[in-house]
């Protein structure tokens, strides 16, 4: 048992259109080691079952709570909750995901050993349609500048939330998460990436990242990189600079490949001679 269970912590859980899922990712933070939480699940206006399921949970632990508003999107939905929420730290969980026993516990450790974090997760795998491994790539500015590195339920301080003003409930279409992290980090701060499995994601015929247009979803980009333009800038120089860094890494795989083809090709000369007729 952990010895920082003072510490209270707000997982919040937004839902619309996962009621099918909705007990399970509740089911995981029921059984954390860490008892020291509350978790709100929030119903942004869902037309399924989620309002029945919710308060059954609350009937089941008073732990957890239930609000309720007019359908403003994920981002909205996430902020309507840590609004309300009480804890220090702050842990977003989707409704159709689930996260390890000792998630928490470990996220507390690491924020206790290191003042200097802002974002702590985990090693993650994906259930569902895909049981596998999630091979993310590794934490650095540089590479959270060129995609999302981060899955969506990392643990954070509401201090920071309340800092950069939550997640821009602009960005109803996805991509908000990786918004907020840039938001969070770009002027200092530390991550820390739990070597173990905590988070588990689902993997669904329909999700909302795979259902975004293509020009839909370059918009949103856009909308970051000016929004974020001095991280872009710091991060990854000026768009001739990123070009000419992407070009000249293309010739050195070029060149690469060129040696390999030539090194197979003296390695299989007397095995080929050997089989010609």
């Amino acid at each position: 048992m952990s010895s920082n269970q003072n510490i209270l912590v707000s997982v919040v859980v937004p839902c619309y259109n996962q009621a099918q899922y909705l007990d399970e990712a509740l089911q995981s933070v029921l059984d954390q080691i860490y008892t020291n939480w509350e978790c709100i699940i929030v119903n942004d206006d869902s037309p399924d079952q989620t309002e029945a399921i919710a308060k059954a949970w609350v009937e089941k632990d008073q732990r957890f709570s239930y609000l309720k508003q007019d359908n403003k999107g994920l981002s909205g939905a996430r902020n309507f909750g840590i609004s309300y929420a009480k804890g220090e730290y702050i842990l977003p969980l989707d409704a159709d995901d689930r996260i390890g026993i000792d998630y928490i516990d470990l996220a507390i450790k690491a924020f206790k050993e290191d003042t200097a974090l802002k974002i702590v997760y985990s090693n993650a795998e994906k259930f569902g349609l895909e049981n596998k491994t999630w091979n993310l790539r590794p934490f650095s500015l540089f590479n959270l500048a060129k995609s999302n590195v981060i899955f969506c339920s990392a643990v954070f301080k509401k201090e920071d939330w309340e800092r950069v003003g939550g997640y821009d409930e602009h960005m109803r279409g996805g991509l908000e998460d990786w918004e907020f992290w840039i938001h969070i980090l770009k002027f200092g701060g530390e991550v820390f990436k739990i070597n173990k499995v905590c988070f588990f994601y689902r993997i669904k015929e329909n999700s909302m990242i795979k259902d975004i247009p293509v020009d839909d979803k370059m918009e949103l980009y856009r909308y970051v990189s000016i929004k974020h333009a001095d991280f872009f800038v710091n991060q990854l120089g000026s768009f001739k600079e990123f070009m000419s860094h992407g070009l000249k890494e293309n010739d050195e795989l070029k060149v690469l490949v060129n040696s390999k083809k030539n090194a197979l090709r003296v390695l299989l000369k007397p095995v080929t001679r050997f089989f010609k007729f």
